[in-house]
């Protein structure tokens, strides 16, 4: 965040709820365009307002400090008067002055602003794919509020500011580098915090006998999904298409659900037969599991508040957590696995 000390006119009397506020740094910037001989109309672009919001605000300071700052000249475009070039000289000054005084005190003022954001009760928002150790791992943490989303979907969010923290997952190398690219070239911290296995849940004994994905095609079986935005869907995806097979031949493939333990809950009720998850889901409800694929899960957020104390012990603690479970293994150096960022 930066902070700047700036000299203001504020109009109105003691009494003004709303009173009139200009900035003069702005204001003298937009007179010092037009004197060099800028038309109106190109300092209003330059100022990022309407010609008739500038001419709003002009009128505004005029009419509050009784003199004209500009000159309509029909034909002539408009000329600052002497109160509109004395105003730019005084501000010049002004703003010299409070440079060279104020910068003890500004320093002063943004130590103690980012005192007070370490030391607050921040709520980051985390938007993250589907998994049981990322949602015990935040849940630990009473500064975090989680809510689950595909992993193409929590990037997007991170993008567009509306959450502090994604948590995503990538089964390729390729993607996950033209993802890396994407993210380091918004300013964002990308952490790969541990592998995970895909696979195929299905009823314990798999009474079926389902061994691959080309089973999947058996007009007997019954299939649940994921839903389109994640990353699971787009494995299943990608395992399909290399395999050669046309998803809209698989029974079932349009239903979907939104979590792991979604999946395994719907196999559990008799609702389907097989569907895709993570290994220690599979064993929690005590369902067989056909390995697919294994998978690096990330979490990215802004490069300030990668440095942030908390997040560093989320990190820790999800890497704990998936170095005991079965079917993940930590990742704490991006060395071990260069070829993916």
């Amino acid at each position: 965040m930066q902070i700047q000390i700036r000299p203001t006119l504020v109009f109105g009397s003691k009494a003004a709820k709303d009173p009139a506020v200009i900035d003069l740094v702005w204001l003298t910037a937009l007179l010092k365009d037009i004197d060099q001989g800028k038309t109106l109309m190109s300092a209003c672009k330059k100022a990022g307002l309407s010609y008739r919001n500038v001419w709003q605000k002009v009128n505004e300071v005029e009419l509050a400090l009784g003199f004209k700052l500009m000159e309509r000249v029909r034909g002539h475009g408009s000329h600052l008067s002497e109160y509109a070039k004395y105003l730019i000289r005084f501000t010049e000054d002004f703003d010299d002055k409070t440079r060279r005084l104020g910068q003890t005190s500004l320093t002063q003022l943004e130590e103690g602003f980012s005192q007070f954001r370490e030391n607050s009760d921040k709520c980051w928002k985390v938007a993250s794919s589907s998994d049981p150790i990322i949602q015990k791992a935040v849940n630990e943490l009473v500064s975090c509020e989680l809510s689950i989303a595909g992993s193409g979907e929590a990037l997007e969010r991170l993008l567009n500011f509306e959450v502090e923290i994604a948590g995503f997952h990538v089964s390729e190398p390729q993607a996950s580098k033209i993802i890396a690219k994407r993210l380091q070239k918004e300013g964002m911290k990308i952490f790969p915090i541990m592998k995970r296995v895909q696979g195929l849940m299905v009823t314990k004994g798999n009474p079926l006998n389902i061994t691959r994905v080309k089973d999947l095609l058996r007009p007997n079986i019954r299939f649940i999904n994921r839903q389109k935005s994640s990353g699971t869907r787009l494995l299943l995806e990608t395992v399909l298409a290399n395999e050669g097979i046309n998803p809209k031949e698989i029974k079932g493939y349009e239903h979907e659900e939104f979590t792991h333990s979604a999946i395994a809950t719907s196999i559990l009720a008799k609702k389907a037969d097989v569907g895709m998850g993570v290994k220690s889901v599979a064993l929690e409800n005590e369902l067989d599991f056909i390995k697919l694929k294994d998978e690096i899960f990330f979490l990215a957020m802004s490069d300030e508040l990668a440095s942030n104390k908390d997040v560093a012990k989320l990190i820790r603690r999800i890497r704990q957590l998936s170095s005991n479970a079965p079917g993940y293994k930590p990742i704490t150096l991006k060395r071990e696995i260069d070829s993916w960022i």
